[in-house]
């Protein structure tokens, strides 16, 4: 008994060590903030942004739809057999603990999964505003709400901050990524903005299209608006333990306000920051 005990801890070491092994590899603008957290936190970190990127890779995967479809599937599977103690797959044997500790909720795993299937569904391709919206809250609001649990603020202001914070992060991703996305076939600008300032709906055409820095600063300044609000609602919370959310709100602000130095007029490389600015922003937040 004592050496299955032994074995399982193990397991349990080694299934720890992938996922913080995965996520440095990524080489994510999020390793910033949780390298700072206590461990079990910094931990349940490392599995969720583990699992958010297992389940957009399928997403992402150069595969037949109906591939995609299964694997989506199989991972809403092992989410059900995740809350009822027997998970199978390393990432979500990795999240038994955190979901127990910081009672993360089941709902909010299902809809990043939700998400990742409006892209495997697609490619998305000019939604309207409420589209957009909604898939801004499954790919990032809902991991939002999965961190604010981890940081110690679960409740209606914890939340506040996961929604604004997750929506201005993911539009400053699509805006940095468009050029990407469009190789893809993808298009994340809302179709209003496209229609108003008389952009073609279709990604190709769409890059190349005089106008195109027009609607990325309209979707600029509804990000803005989103860091505002987030700002606001980490005043209202534990400024020590929202440390890593301010952490990362500073990185994503920055890079947003890099791509408007840019005017949009040029696409690629895509922009980035350097390590130092990443760590400059970091100390900064937790000096602050």
């Amino acid at each position: 008994m004592a050496d299955q005990a032994t074995q399982a801890w193990r397991a349990d070491d080694a299934d720890r060590a992938e996922m913080a092994e995965r996520v440095e590899r990524s080489g994510t603008s999020f390793y910033w903030s949780m390298r700072l957290l206590p461990r079990a936190k910094r931990e349940a970190m490392f599995a969720i942004y583990a699992f958010c990127r297992a389940v957009d890779d399928i997403a992402d995967e150069p595969a037949p739809l109906e591939s995609k479809r299964a694997g989506l599937a199989e991972w809403r599977a092992e989410i059900e057999r995740l809350y009822a103690g027997r998970p199978t797959h390393a990432v979500a044997r990795a999240l038994v603990e955190p979901v127990a500790r910081f009672a993360l909720r089941r709902e909010d795993f299902l809809a990043v999964i939700d998400g990742c299937e409006m892209d495997a569904n697609g490619p998305v391709v000019a939604p309207d505003w409420p589209t957009l919206r909604l898939y801004c809250a499954r790919v990032a609001g809902a991991v939002g709400h999965l961190s604010v649990h981890v940081f110690g603020a679960p409740g209606p202001e914890g939340y506040r901050l996961a929604t604004s914070l997750g929506e201005a992060v993911q539009l400053t991703n699509l805006l940095r990524d468009v050029a990407e996305d469009a190789r893809d076939g993808r298009l994340y600008l809302p179709r209003e903005l496209l229609q108003l300032h008389g952009v073609p709906a279709t990604p190709a055409a769409a890059v190349i299209h005089p106008a195109l820095p027009q609607v990325c600063l309209e979707v600029t300044r509804a990000a803005e608006l989103r860091f505002v609000e987030a700002g606001a609602a980490l005043r209202q919370l534990p400024r020590r333990q929202m440390t890593p959310a301010r952490i990362i709100e500073g990185i994503y602000h920055r890079l947003l306000a890099k791509l408007v130095a840019l005017g949009f007029r040029r696409l690629e490389p895509k922009v980035r920051l350097t390590k130092g600015e990443k760590l400059r922003i970091a100390l900064a937040k937790v000096l602050w």
